[in-house]
């Protein structure tokens, strides 16, 4: 395989065409999405059964996330991934023609089954295609994709709006539908497709991965993330920006917009360097950036500030979103399926989700919107402050030895140290490495 200009092989096409249907999804998601309520209202319902619409998407992502896991580990990742997005692209061209409110949150609750199929298998599928030494820069272009689909969403969304509330249904549906086509055409000759017939495949258990204390804080950092990043920024800055800042409510959408600068600020690169540098160093330092991003926040006594803080948690979510990602993927291995593992990571960040904004909603309310803030801080600090403690998930290959002498004949080496080399102990001196690549016995 020829190298790129940069000195690192090229990736593997596979990849590309995954960047691509990711990009499909996700600036379709954000097309539907801000729609979605307003949509609901056209069947006479009040706000509150208006808003159950996106509640149960998010529900039956969470509650199904077991169910798509095990599936991965039985059917594949591939057919999991192509069936996720044909049940997400069926129940949103069908969204178009819903003619009442329970046909509507029907379908988007199908919805969200597909989504988390979806979710699953295409973060397995990452894992499996990425060469090992390029996960974190795949994981990095695989946010950057959600992120500028998910923000040029709304924005051809406004574009489309003379077309009527149910246009944008149908045009994500066919972007889906052409998603599906790519994938399948140009994975059915992959080893992945090569693979899923095999019988001797290795695969791991959540039982298993909770048994490293690398997926442990990868749960904790997932629920952190989720709570602060996708619940409690999305709902209480925006009554943060109008109701102690007294600012026009069109403000909250900049600030959030200004989250996302952060966040495209440092997401390309950063995947890149935990590759070179560890995932750790990446983990810490993000969250503990996001967590005084997020405190500020509450602390803001203008909107400069709030701005301000908004982009600097941008920045800490951008540092370690993608080697949150790539740290999951070390733990698994590339030669092993962790659907369920997965699931559990996924079902982390979207009970943080859930939660998030009721709990520290609650705080806010009884106490204040510092308060609140402050506990989200807080969730991130625990997080990097976990992943301080825990060993390196990368498993770094050892130091190229002198050519003229192998390192089991070179002098002052003993045969332990040679042996230290070749076991899968990582660079911290844990035993670590892949879960599913160490043990052939590996099975859920």
């Amino acid at each position: 395989m020829r190298s790129s200009r940069s000195g690192r092989p090229p990736l593997p096409s596979e990849i590309w065409v995954l960047l691509g249907a990711a990009f499909c999804v996700s600036i379709g998601f954000g097309l539907v999405s801000p729609i979605l309520p307003q949509f609901a209202l056209s069947f006479g319902v009040g706000i509150a059964a208006a808003s159950a619409i996106v509640s149960a998407f998010a529900a039956m992502r969470l509650l199904f996330a077991p169910v798509s896991g095990r599936l991965v580990q039985l059917l594949g990742e591939r057919r999991i991934y192509m069936v996720g997005l044909l049940i997400v692209a069926v129940s949103t061209g069908a969204s178009a023609f819903a003619q009442t409110y329970w046909q509507l949150i029907v379908l988007r609750s199908l919805g969200g089954v597909g989504s988390t199929m979806f979710t699953v298998s295409s973060m397995a599928l990452v894992i499996r295609l990425s060469p090992p030494a390029e996960r974190g820069r795949v994981t990095g272009l695989w946010s950057t994709c959600f992120l500028i689909g998910g923000l040029s969403g709304p924005l051809i969304g406004g574009v489309l709006a003379g077309f009527g509330l149910r246009a944008p249904f149908l045009i994500y549906a066919t972007a889906l539908l052409a998603a599906v086509a790519v994938v399948y055409f140009n994975l059915r000759d992959s080893r992945i497709a090569e693979s899923e017939s095999g019988a001797d495949i290795r695969t791991v258990s959540f039982r298993q991965g909770l048994a490293r204390p690398e997926y442990r804080a990868a749960l904790w950092s997932n629920f952190a993330n989720g709570a602060a990043v996708f619940g409690v920024r999305m709902a209480l800055v925006p009554l943060l920006v109008v109701e102690v800042l007294g600012q026009p409510s069109g403000m909250a959408g900049v600030a959030l917009t200004i989250f996302a600068a952060g966040n495209a600020t440092v997401l390309f690169f950063s995947g890149r360097l935990s590759d070179r540098y560890g995932r750790r160093p990446l983990l810490i330092s993000g969250a503990l950036v996001c967590a005084v991003g997020t405190t500020g926040l509450g602390l803001a006594p203008n909107l400069t500030w709030l701005l301000v803080t908004s982009f600097v948690a941008g920045i800490g979510s951008g540092l370690f979103t993608p080697a949150q990602q790539a740290a999951v993927g070390d733990i698994i291995g590339s030669r092993a399926r962790g659907g369920t593992m997965l699931a559990g990571f996924q079902m982390a960040q979207d009970l943080g989700t859930v939660l998030g904004p009721i709990v520290v909603g609650a705080i806010a309310q009884r106490l204040s919107y510092g308060a609140g803030l402050a506990v989200t801080g807080s969730l991130l600090a625990v997080a990097a402050l976990a992943w301080l403690i825990v060993p390196e998930p990368m498993d770094r290959p050892p130091a190229a030895p002198d050519r003229a002498e192998p390192p089991a004949h070179r002098a002052g080496a003993s045969k332990a140290a040679v042996d230290g080399l070749t076991t899968g102990t990582g660079t911290t001196g844990f035993p670590g490495g892949p879960i599913g690549d160490a043990d052939p016995k590996t099975r859920s």
